[in-house]
């Protein structure tokens, strides 16, 4: 299973088990909703008792119709008994509101032998989903009919009501959960596109580099070649072209080098040794093109051994890359300082020059892949922006360290901390 499979069942179980929490939680609020439900129905059944209890208007016009007594009115029985069921149904309307109850009900007035003497205007199927709520009436009617009256209300889609009290956290959760999705899937499609690009950015640089190779090597053998037949008038030429050759080497081997370190197609090779020869080496060798350059180079070495369980020639390549940042970015008289020494667990290599500087919002940018600081006097630089990255991927690949710290015009101070092995070389 690769990466891409993985983070996306990871992401689906998890959007799956949110929308199980969330649905626990609206069963939770719809069953508090039925109890406070309840609870405001308890209210309002007290009040429709207390207010039908006495004679007033709407009792004396309701046991009018239910006695089927129209004499009192200039009216016909059944214009007696509309109005009475309007009449009634406003009143309960009304109770129901003060008790924060807004939802469509209807009634019926009826006896315990079943005999309706009183309806709402409007009437539900009877079917299931009907939430009912029967109650004794007292008072003026069942006195007036001298029987035992039972006022019954009666609610459809009750759940739908429930969720319109829950709309304050349904609502949310849906749109909280829809912007998740949205986002982490906008995140991954970003992610595995730019995954994506890195990985045909290194193919085509790895296709590139070959291709390169093969040039490159015939040059390098016509120079050799020129350079045997020993013809005075060309060694400058030819020891300007082999510079080139070789550099434009170092450049490819570089190139292939972070691009393979980014595409973890290839593990470093490690090994454990004595890592101060190479230092030496380094030293040497940078020591012999600063005289030709004129560039004022100083060493302070300490310790007696580095061991280190690392690839040399990576950490070489990076120890050289950031020597040739400081020949390159130097101004006049250039002075460059390299101070290697042991710092607890850590080989610590510092290199100082007195160059052009870096800007403070740069120097957390420069180890990017191909960021070039747009401070500073760089116009006569040529480069890509590769070597401090590749510096930092190798570092990484160690389990090591790379910093900077610069002043504008007066130089940077780069350090590497690498750790050492132990006592039990590890």
């Amino acid at each position: 299973m690769n990466i891409k499979k993985g983070t996306l069942i990871i992401f689906i179980i998890s959007i799956i088990g949110l929308a199980i929490v969330q649905y626990q939680y609206l069963n939770i609020g719809l069953n508090l909703a039925k109890v406070q439900f309840d609870q405001k129905i308890g209210n309002t059944i007290g009040d429709i008792k207390e207010g039908l209890q006495v004679k007033n208007e709407l009792t004396f016009l309701a046991g009018k119709a239910m006695t089927a007594d129209s004499s009192f009115f200039k009216l016909s029985l059944d214009s007696v008994q509309d109005a009475s069921r309007y009449f009634m149904n406003d009143f309960l309307k009304e109770k129901l509101l003060q008790n924060g109850i807004k939802t469509d009900f209807t009634y019926v007035i009826y006896s315990k032998d079943s005999t309706d003497y009183l309806e709402s205007p409007s009437f539900f199927n009877n079917d299931d989903s009907i939430l009912k709520y029967p109650f004794n009436l007292e008072g003026y009617l069942p006195e007036l009919l001298d029987k035992s009256l039972i006022l019954e209300l009666r609610f459809k889609d009750i759940n739908r009501y429930f969720l319109g009290q829950l709309n304050g956290l349904t609502i949310p959760s849906l749109i909280f959960i829809i912007a998740i999705i949205f986002v982490v899937l906008w995140v991954l499609k970003s992610f595995y596109w730019q995954r994506d690009l890195n990985t045909i950015t290194n193919e085509f640089i790895n296709n590139l580099t070959h291709e390169l190779k093969t040039p490159v090597f015939s040059i390098g053998i016509a120079t050799k070649i020129l350079e045997e037949k020993g013809n005075p008038e060309n060694t400058q030429i030819l020891g300007i072209l082999r510079n080139q050759v070789d550099k434009l080497k170092v450049q490819i081997e570089k190139v292939l080098e972070l691009a393979s370190l980014e595409g973890k197609q290839n593990l470093l090779k490690k090994t454990k040794l004595d890592f101060k020869p190479v230092i030496l080496k380094i030293i040497t060798e940078f020591r012999q093109l600063a005289e030709l350059e004129s560039i004022d180079f100083d060493t302070e070495i300490s310790g007696d051994h580095y061991n280190l369980y690392c690839a040399p020639n990576h950490l070489e390549n990076a120890i050289n890359t950031v020597l040739e940042n400081a020949k390159k970015y130097s101004n006049k008289n250039p002075k460059i300082s390299m101070s290697v020494f042991i710092d607890k667990k850590n080989l610590i290599i510092e290199i100082e020059d007195n160059g052009i500087g870096i800007l403070e919002e740069d120097q957390k940018k420069i180890f990017k892949k191909y960021y070039r600081a747009s401070s500073g006097d760089l116009h006569n630089v040529k480069g890509y922006g590769l070597g401090l990255n590749y510096v930092q991927q190798v570092l990484k690949s160690h389990k090591a360290k790379v910093s900077v710290k610069s002043n504008l015009g007066k130089g940077s101070v780069f350090t590497l901390s690498i750790p050492l092995l132990n006592n039990n070389g590890k």
